[in-house]
C-alpha cells in the first residue's frame, strides 16, 4: 500500500468512538496493495482508482462496506445487503473491537475477495430502471403535466428509481399522492430526492 493518507490520520483521531476499531481495520487494509484515500468523510480504499472498500462508522455498529459486495464469494454468510434497494455493496458489520479481533481470519479473507473481484473487471449486474415498478399516482401524475414528465425522464436512471421507489412504498395512495406533490419543485429543478 502506498502511505498513509493524513486526511484519514485527522478523521480517525476526531472519532468519539469505534476509534480502536477503526485502526485495527486500517492497519490490515494496509497489509495489502489497495490505496489510502479519504472519500464521502470516511477512509476509502482503492485499486487503480476504483473503491474497493470504506470503513464506515454508525451509532451502533461499525462496517467495511465492500463496493462490488454483490458478487463477491459469501462463504462466512456474513455479508449484509443495507436495504433492498442497494443492488452493488454489501456490509460486514462490527459491534466491538473484541468481535473484530475474532473475526480476523473472516475479514481479512473478505478484504481480499474485494481485490479479486476488481482485479477480475467483473461488473455488478444492475437493474435497469425500466424493471422498476412506476408507482401509478407518479404515473398519472406525469401524464397531466408534460413539463413535469419531460424533466422526470431527463433525470438520471438512479434518481429516477429513487423518486419511483420511494413513491411507491408508500402502503396508502394518498400517502404515495403527497410523495409526488412534495418533489414536484425537485423534479422539474432536474434534482434527485436528496439534492439540496
Amino acid at each position: 500500500m502506498v502511505g498513509k493518507n493524513s486526511e484519514v490520520d485527522a478523521f480517525i483521531q476526531k472519532l468519539e468512538q469505534w476509534q480502536e476499531e477503526f485502526v485495527t481495520l486500517r492497519s490490515w487494509i494496509q497489509d495489502t496493495e489497495l490505496n489510502e484515500d479519504y472519500k464521502w468523510m470516511h477512509p476509502c480504499y482503492t485499486l487503480e482508482n476504483k473503491n474497493v472498500v470504506i470503513i464506515q462508522d454508525f451509532k451502533h455498529y461499525c462496517a467495511l462496506l465492500f463496493e462490488k459486495g454483490a458478487i463477491m464469494e459469501d462463504p462466512y454468510k456474513t455479508l449484509i445487503q443495507q436495504t433492498k434497494n442497494v443492488q452493488a455493496a454489501r456490509q460486514l458489520r462490527f459491534k466491538t473491537l473484541e468481535e473484530i479481533k475474532e473475526r480476523e481470519d473472516e475479514i481479512k479473507w473478505y478484504i481480499n475477495e474485494a481485490i479479486r473481484v476488481e482485479k477480475s473487471g467483473e461488473k455488478v449486474p444492475m437493474k435497469s430502471t425500466e424493471e422498476y415498478e412506476m408507482p401509478e399516482e407518479l404515473s398519472n401524475k406525469l401524464e397531466d403535466f408534460p413539463e413535469l414528465k419531460e424533466a422526470f425522464y431527463k433525470l438520471t436512471p438512479g434518481r429516477q428509481r429513487q423518486y419511483m421507489y420511494h413513491i411507491g412504498q408508500a402502503k396508502r395512495a394518498s400517502t404515495r399522492e403527497q410523495r409526488v406533490e412534495k418533489y414536484v419543485d425537485h423534479i422539474l429543478d432536474g434534482k434527485g430526492m436528496n439534492d439540496k
